[in-house]
């Protein structure tokens, strides 16, 4: 069962007692450090001083009694946390789980032509944030997704909403503009003037108590497996909601969308980058928006230079869908005029490359246009997705500051930019990801990886028991498992003399094949290399960088091989070009131990719920462990 983390919970009697008695917000603080390991900042602690006691006053008027509350609960795979929950059985013999999103706002503005967020004072600045109501409704569908009790129980029902208790309803303005009464209608929103008819709502809801018992079977429910991205891409492109986005993921799509909107209505260009780290929900965004626009009819792309992604995708959609998805080499000017395509979303986009030529592009179609340049001009609006950590061979040039710099010479408006910051992957775990790039250098900062029940994190001492692992839990579960490593063997071209892959990757007395090479035709039993990923033999073969980017799994088993040494003198990790055996690397020397880096980044990071690792270098698994505290 997925651990969740949860701040406070108590019985509504004694949280009332708390907050009387003026303890609340310093069992909290107590609590949040235990949890977290850090003292909470004064911008959270200041909001629960100031909202909790606007929730006393909602329970005493509700008179509830053999209630269940809770402060602040981690929502799953995420580091998200809801504001307030309450638990208990309704009028209607029902068990209802009330969801109930805090804002201490007093004013806000509204932003013409968006229907899903505003602008407020937050953060000490003025931002552009989610609407309470949408921003509500990314944790409900998220719940929803992934609290098995919502679907195998019936008599469980969840009720959202949000309650800004400093701010004055006012008939079609502000917050209750006709522009967000869609999502109003399903996620209502109390003001401070509505605390009588929230208080009779919520009394509808949970007077009949019994909460401790319904908060228990909430929290004992299991955590449905993640929904992987691809085997849900069909749905999502038949715009069903599959994936919930949360507060920042919100915020990306709508300034896409308002972009959109904004290029049709002034007929100007626009460019958007989406930065994120692995697992931020990038991809998730575009298909999200991929699904919208197709279905209103815009001639919309979806672009990745990942073949093995690209045709994952286009395997899981169908016929229809794949029709949406491209390479990045087909937005050439022989073939796609300026401006012709509505919206493109372009994946990965930190694995652009300089040109879209290649060995197989015709002499008609051959440009010395780069490709970034190529891939904005013909677009409307075209988004970037990226992460500047990411690129791993010389020939990618995508980057943020390229990307920019070509917008603006090429006319565009000032490029928007969106970062995300919360990621899914790990387990939702900042910790990991943050060790991960403190241990790999990319922060001066020292960091200890701690042991925690939501993300799972071993070191094994052999290739074979950790071959074996990986293909346990891939027989719990197909695709849910895969072994990887660094590019530190080499990769056949040919079969052996029995017809068989040849197993390339050899340590000792343990051998195993790489994914299939390109000028091979696989033999039964295994696949081409780029369906290693998402067809199940691919777990009896190694994945590299190149395959393994962009998907995700439940489990990932990481082989870190003798590019990766150990700096004594300096008590740090440094690459070694001459134990590569990949050419591509090779040639790109002068940035090595970057790619190096990041390709280990890119590999330790694509497990959603635990990273097994082997060290073929002793000295650097000992730097690892010295690193754990654990």
């Amino acid at each position: 069962m997925l651990n969740r983390t949860i701040i406070y919970d108590a019985t509504t009697e004694n949280f009332c007692q708390d907050v009387m008695t003026n303890r609340i917000t310093a069992i909290m603080r107590e609590n949040f450090k235990n949890y977290f390991g850090r003292t909470v900042q004064d911008s959270e602690f200041n909001s629960w001083q100031n909202s909790l006691q606007y929730v006393k006053n909602l329970i005493d008027l509700s008179q509830l009694k053999n209630n269940k509350i809770v402060l602040e609960y981690e929502v799953p795979y995420n580091t998200k946390r809801i504001d307030c929950m309450l638990f208990g059985k309704g009028v209607n013999d029902k068990s209802y789980i009330i969801v109930i999103e805090l804002k201490q706002w007093s004013k806000v503005s509204v932003i013409e032509g968006e229907e899903n967020f505003v602008e407020t004072w937050t953060g000490g600045n003025l931002r552009k944030v989610a609407h309470p109501s949408e921003q509500v409704q990314g944790y409900h569908n998220h719940l929803l997704n992934f609290v098995e009790i919502f679907e195998m129980d019936s008599n469980y029902e969840l009720f959202s909403c949000s309650y800004c208790h400093n701010y004055s309803r006012t008939q079609d303005v502000g917050l209750y503009d006709q522009t967000y009464k869609k999502v109003l209608d399903k996620f209502p929103l109390y003001a401070k003037e509505d605390v009588i008819a929230f208080s009779k709502k919520l009394k509808e809801l949970l007077s009949k108590g019994n909460g401790f018992e319904i908060f228990n079977r909430f929290m004992q429910s299991p955590i449905r497996p993640s929904k992987k991205l691809l085997q849900n891409t069909a749905k999502i492109i038949e715009n069903k909601v599959v994936f919930s986005l949360l507060n920042e993921q919100l915020v990306a799509k709508n300034v896409i969308l308002s972009k959109v909107k904004r290029t049709e209505k002034l007929n100007e260009k626009n460019v958007i980058l989406v930065n994120g780290g692995p697992g931020t929900g990038k991809s998730v965004i575009a298909l999200n928006i991929l699904a919208e626009m197709a279905k209103k009819n815009k001639k919309i792309f979806y672009a990745c230079k990942s073949k093995p992604f690209i045709e994952a995708l286009k395997n899981t959609v169908g016929k229809d869908g794949k029709l949406l998805f491209s390479n990045l080499n087909r937005f050439i000017p022989s073939k796609i005029n300026e401006n012709d395509i509505d919206i493109l979303l372009v994946d990965e986009a930190h694995r652009i490359g300089k040109s879209s030529n290649f060995q197989f592009t015709k002499p008609e179609d051959r440009t010395d246009m780069p490709q970034i340049e190529q891939l904005i001009r013909c677009a409307k609006t075209s988004v970037f997705f990226i992460d500047d950590k990411q690129v791993v061979r010389f020939q990618e040039i995508g980057n943020s500051e390229v990307i920019k710099e070509t917008a603006l010479n090429l006319g565009c408006k000032k490029p928007e930019e969106v970062e995300l910051r919360s990621q899914f992957r790990c387990n939702g775990s900042d910790n990991y990801l943050d060790w991960l790039e403190s241990i790999l250098g990319y922060s001066d900062k020292p960091k200890k990886l701690i042991k925690q029940d939501n993300f799972d994190f071993q070191i094994f001492d052999s290739p074979q028991k950790l071959c074996d692992f990986i293909a346990s839990k891939e027989e719990e579960k197909e695709n849910s498992a895969r072994l990887v490593a660094g590019f530190c063997w080499e990769w056949s071209k040919t079969l052996d003399e029995n017809g068989n892959l040849q197993k390339d990757v050899k340590i000792e007395d343990f051998a195993m094949p790489w994914e299939t090479h390109g000028q091979i035709t696989p033999p039964k039993g295994y696949v081409r290399w780029y369906e290693w990923a998402y067809k199940t033999s691919g777990v009896k073969q190694i994945g590299c960088i190149y395959t393994a980017q962009g998907f995700e799994f439940d489990y990932i088993g990481v082989i870190i091989g003798e590019d990766l040494k150990y700096d004594v003198e300096n008590d740090c990790l440094i690459a070694d070009i001459s134990k590569t055996k990949d050419p591509t690397l090779r040639r790109g020397k002068n940035n090595f131990e970057k790619y190096v880096k990041n390709i280990y980044r890119v590999l330790m990071s694509r497990g959603m719920k635990g990273c097994y690792v082997y060290f073929v270098d002793k000295k650097v698994e000992n730097y690892f462990k010295k690193n754990i505290r654990f």
